[in-house]
């Protein structure tokens, strides 16, 4: 897509950083938007370069949400049109934008880290969702306000909201709709972290670094889907058999190879594995989600 309107991407050594780009609306989600996104975690799958994504705001807003300035009408689907054409079909319905967004971060092969620096409400909490880690300024504000709004949570929220915090606090927090502040999200599970404004990307930018120095980018982009898929595992001994394939491939690996001898002759590991080519075959992976308008899935990576 190349140069982008409504996002900023840029890419600083391992790390690249992910900016809404609508400081006047609060970067306000919009379907140009959920397609810039979508587009951007492409790149990022394609660039072994890149280790590590930072999400973030510009201005003093992370996401105010849907953007509400077509009136009443906003989230009325309609029987043609934009918003009902822009990210296809799927059960015969339009698909939910914000989900095309949230599923293609889930099936990043790369850690993505969300430095929430201001409101983020609506769609602008649940994208973070599918996001390893979030991180907040002291000035971040989060609200699932949907019920507040006459819709329902989106962006596959009700899958991922109760595993990160839990039933009860999802459900509080969706059945009440109200804006919330970063100290009740760290208490409730859903950032690991409040710092000040100012320390906001500084925060995330040495835990990139953290990961990007020390470690194999193939184990972190299968460990990624491994704990992910297992949420929805009924046993452990699911999880058994996928670490044990796991361990069997990367095992026999140069980067595994790699990892020990640094060990030994005690210096830091230069691991030659690229996420593009040296996954396994036949391991857990999410796929992609469709680009087609049935949903069904053509995009999967088998």
């Amino acid at each position: 897509m190349g140069e982008y309107a409504e996002i900023r991407y840029e890419v600083s050594g391992p790390i690249a950083t992910v900016t809404l780009h609508r400081p006047e609306r609060l970067n306000a989600f919009t379907t140009t938007m959920a397609r810039e996104l979508v587009d951007v975690f492409d790149r990022v799958d394609a660039d072994d370069d890149v280790r590590v994504v930072i999400v973030t705001g510009e201005g003093r807003g992370f996401c105010a949400g849907a953007d509400l300035g077509g009136g009443a009408d906003t989230f009325d689907a309609g029987d043609g049109g934009e918003r009902r054409s822009a990210h296809g079909e799927i059960d015969g319905v339009p698909r939910d934008g914000g989900g095309t967004v949230s599923l293609r971060i889930a099936a990043c092969r790369k850690p993505v880290i969300g430095a929430v620096n201001g409101p983020a409400v609506g769609v602008g909490v649940t994208m973070t969702l599918p996001m390893d880690v979030r991180i907040a300024s002291e000035d971040a504000r989060f609200g699932f306000v949907f019920a507040r709004r006459g819709i329902v949570p989106e962006a596959a929220s009700t899958w991922f909201l109760p595993r990160i915090v839990g039933i009860s606090q999802a459900m509080e927090w969706v059945a009440t709709g109200r804006v919330f502040d970063a100290e009740e999200a760290r208490d409730g599970g859903l950032v690991s972290r409040v710092v000040p404004g100012e320390r906001l990307l500084d925060t995330a930018t040495e835990l990139a670094s953290e990961i990007a120095d020390n470690t194999s980018a193939v184990s972190v982009a299968v460990a990624r889907q491994l704990l992910w898929g297992m949420l929805g595992s009924a046993t452990p001994w699911d999880a058994h058999r996928a670490d044990s394939r796991a361990m069997y491939a990367l095992g026999a690996g140069a980067d595994a190879a790699e990892g020990v001898a640094a060990f030994l002759e005690k210096r830091p590991a230069q691991f030659p594995g690229r996420p593009s080519t040296d996954v396994p075959d036949g391991l857990p992976r999410w796929p992609l989600p469709p680009d087609d308008a049935t949903g069904s899935g053509t995009r999967s990576p088998e």
